[in-house]
Order: structure tokens, then C-alpha cells, then sequence
């Protein structure tokens, strides 16, 4: 699977990864069988734009050893730039695909970070969709940890023995997490932001036309447009010039 790692395509601010849908299961598994401690950033418009706006946060998602293309605009924008097909691989699909990958292979998991509401509800969904599943989950303070704090949630996952960690704390603070987290969790972690409500049903997602029309975002900004109107006219728009400007070759 290296040559999946080694297979990136620039669009606009981030190094995405290209390769079919299962190449991405079959890297992450394989990472997770070996406790080989490694980050994946599921990326969307909004991150792109996140990391084009700070160089930063930009060093944080281009360090992860796969970033998927987790929205449709970014799967189109590898067509449009480089002429190649690429899959959607989308954190909705991933989570429920690996969750069943692990049951099957014996690997243990663990959700890091989201409400103890939520990781209620994700528990008993979880222990009735895969009931052989060994899952740990862990819902830290809403506020910056301290060293000692941050250092017991390290001790608390490896001491489950995880292979795969899902890490719920929205984007960027997941990103930052797990690449601070890199070589001291000896697991493969996945940042799948909003992928587990919807999963256990607290969330809708878009129905199948809208996810391949590219409008995704439309339905979410339906359902929460007072939250997220101002992002999307954002990022949106500004993905839009900036894919351009490098179509054009004059990306900086």
C-alpha cells in the first residue's frame, strides 16, 4: 500500500491522496493490524480552505500519511486538474466500513472525543451493528487539556490496546490532535468529524443524487443554516477561484 501513500494530487492547499475506495480500507487496516501509529485526515472543502488560510494547520493535514477525499469537490477537482477519475472517500462511508473490516479481523477500536450523549447513543448502536466489536469511547473536557490530562488519554487508549481510533472533535482541532499524537498512540487514527451522528441516526444525511451532484453541503446548510451559511459562502466561493487560479497555473 505504500504506492497509495506516495500517490498525492495538489489541489488548491492539501496533498490528497488518489486511489480507488478500498486501497483506503486495505492501507488503514493493514496499519492497524501492524499498531503502526499513523493519522488520516478526511478532507473536504472547508479543510482545504482551513489549510490554505493557515500555512500552519496546512503542515498538520500534509503530514498525515493518507488524506481522502472526503467531499465530492475534491474528487471533481482531481478530474478537472488532472484528468483522472477518483473515488469519493467520504468519512459517512469509511467509519461503518472499517468499524465492520475490524469486527472481522478482531481489531479493537475506540472513539475518541464527541458528547457522552452522543458516545451513549454510538455505544449501543455500535453493540447492536457489531456485536462482536471490542470499542472503547472517551468524551474529554470541551476546553484545552493540560500536559498530565492529555498524557492519561494516551495511557487510556493504548492501555485498551486499540488498533483504530475514531476521533470525533471537529475540524481542525482533530487534525491538530492526532498529529501531536503521532508516534506516542500506537494505533491508526481516522479524524471522522460529523460521519458518527449520522451514523447512529442523531443526524441525516443527503440523499444519494445530492452526494453526486457535489451538493452535500447544500442539504447540510438546509438543515443548519444559521451555523453553517456564513462558512459555506466562504469556503465554497473561495475553493471556486482558487481551483481555478491553479487550473490556470497561477496558484501561488
Amino acid at each position: 500500500m505504500k504506492a497509495l501513500q506516495s500517490n498525492n494530487s495538489k489541489v488548491v492547499s492539501l496533498y490528497v491522496s488518489r486511489g480507488a475506495y478500498i486501497s483506503f480500507i486495505q492501507y488503514i487496516v493493514e496499519n492497524s493490524l501492524l499498531r503502526i501509529s499513523s493519522y488520516v485526515c478526511v478532507a473536504n472543502v472547508h479543510m482545504c480552505i482551513e489549510a490554505y488560510d493557515d500555512p500552519a494547520f496546512a503542515q498538520v493535514v500534509n503530514g498525515a500519511d493518507l488524506i481522502t477525499p472526503d467531499g465530492m469537490p475534491l474528487a471533481k477537482a482531481i478530474k478537472v486538474l488532472y484528468g483522472e477519475d477518483q473515488d469519493r472517500v467520504a468519512g459517512m462511508d469509511l467509519l461503518p466500513d472499517l468499524l465492520q473490516e475490524a469486527e472481522h479481523k478482531g481489531l479493537s477500536c475506540f472513539v475518541y472525543g464527541g458528547s457522552e450523549k452522543m458516545l451513549t447513543k454510538s455505544k449501543e448502536y455500535i453493540e447492536t451493528k457489531y456485536p462482536v466489536l471490542r470499542c472503547g469511547f472517551y468524551s474529554p473536557p470541551f476546553r484545552p487539556l493540560t500536559a498530565e490530562e492529555e498524557q492519561a488519554d494516551v495511557d487510556r487508549i493504548n492501555a485498551f490496546g486499540a488498533h483504530l481510533v475514531f476521533v470525533a472533535l471537529g475540524c481542525p482541532k482533530q487534525e491538530k490532535w492526532m498529529a501531536r499524537m503521532k508516534g506516542r498512540i500506537q494505533a491508526c487514527m481516522i479524524g471522522i468529524g460529523g460521519a458518527l451522528p449520522v451514523m447512529v441516526g442523531m443526524q441525516n444525511r443527503a440523499p444519494a443524487w445530492m452526494q453526486n451532484a457535489s451538493l452535500e453541503w447544500l442539504y447540510r446548510l438546509m438543515q443548519e443554516p444559521k451555523r453553517l451559511f456564513k462558512r459555506y459562502a466562504y469556503t465554497n466561493t473561495k475553493f471556486l477561484y482558487l481551483l481555478f487560479k491553479q487550473k490556470l497555473g497561477i496558484l501561488k
